[in-house]
């Protein structure tokens, strides 16, 4: 896909994303339908995807939101929760595995030094430490930055990259399949400005931010608890400094459904009353399609039956 030349001048229909060409985040991008023949923009970090958002620049971004083996990606969590009148309209997710590359001529022997973005590099340590077990890490920006700057200077011998890199560049494949664990994979969100929430599909995902009232003990688990009477599953949770004082977190929580189901609907309202500051990030489909299981006391009938009910007290039926 063609990048914008000038981001300032790019069309309406241009998407951001970190690049450049070759990414695991391009990856995810080109399996967003509405995303194809359209142009694209690489951008160097999060902040910069998510203002080409709100700026105008771009009708929606794809970020990195959560890996398998790191957990949640801290910049998108904090970005997330800065940002206001964004929302995330979709989710993908990409395999990651990485391949070690090099200048032609040189040898696996040859390498002391690496260059690899902090989270590639985490991922492949094991690998690296067995078999080069004195090598030194020069961090980049991104995978396929790291592969590039091997043919900028000779500040490192090697590079980890995604596979197919060397369809973008001079250079050859030292060992393949390098990543300490085969089933790692990213979780990719599409984010765009406040729009029309899409209909619930029955396999759907809602991501919110929550903050605690205070610190009083006991203070996490009355939190929960808003999701748990309700039967409503967390498939994340977790904690960010908010940065005015020590010891005071947000919570970035994905739950299992739509906001338009009944049992998520009265969840957040409950967490509404709880904490004093919520933030909606979107209810969007899953990318694994799993259909969401709940018992009968939780589906959308049981909240309807009970309200239905009230009003009969109410009303002296």
């Amino acid at each position: 896909m063609p990048d914008s030349a000038n981001p300032m001048t790019a069309a309406p229909e241009t998407y951001s994303y970190l690049g450049p060409a070759g990414t695991f985040t391009e990856a995810a991008l080109k399996q967003v339908p509405a995303a194809v023949g359209k142009s694209w923009h690489s951008v160097n970090n999060v902040g910069e995807a998510l203002d080409d958002v709100v700026t105008g620049r771009s009708v929606a971004a794809m970020i990195a939101m959560e890996n398998s083996i790191e957990g949640g990606v801290s910049a998108t969590q904090d970005a997330l929760a800065s940002i206001p009148h964004l929302r995330i309209i979709g989710e993908y997710l990409v395999p990651v595995n990485f391949v070690l590359v090099a200048r032609p001529g040189t040898a696996l022997a040859d390498v002391k030094v690496v260059n690899a973005h902090p989270v590639a590099y985490a991922q492949t340590h094991l690998w690296l430490d067995a078999n080069l077990p004195s090598h030194g890490h020069i961090p980049s920006t991104s995978n396929v930055a790291a592969a590039a700057s091997l043919l900028q200077n000779d500040l490192a011998d090697a590079a980890v990259a995604p596979p197919g890199i060397t369809d973008h560049h001079d250079l050859v494949v030292l060992a393949e399949g390098i990543g300490d664990n085969p089933n790692a994979v990213t979780r990719f969100v599409l984010v765009s400005r406040i729009a029309e929430l899409p209909e619930p599909t029955g396999s759907d995902k809602t991501s919110i931010i929550a903050e605690l009232p205070d610190d009083t003990a006991g203070r996490l688990l009355d939190m929960l608890e808003q999701f748990a009477t309700r039967g409503v599953n967390m498939s994340l949770l977790e904690s960010r400094p908010i940065g005015d004082a020590l010891g005071r977190y947000r919570f970035v929580i994905d739950l299992d459904g739509h906001i338009l189901d009944e049992r998520v609907a009265d969840a957040l309202l409950g967490l509404k009353r709880f904490s004093p500051r919520v933030t909606f990030l979107g209810s969007y489909p899953r990318a694994d399609k799993m259909p969401i299981q709940v018992s009968p006391r939780y589906d959308n009938d049981a909240f309807v039956d009970a309200r239905d009910w009230l009003r009969g007290l109410i009303a002296g039926e």
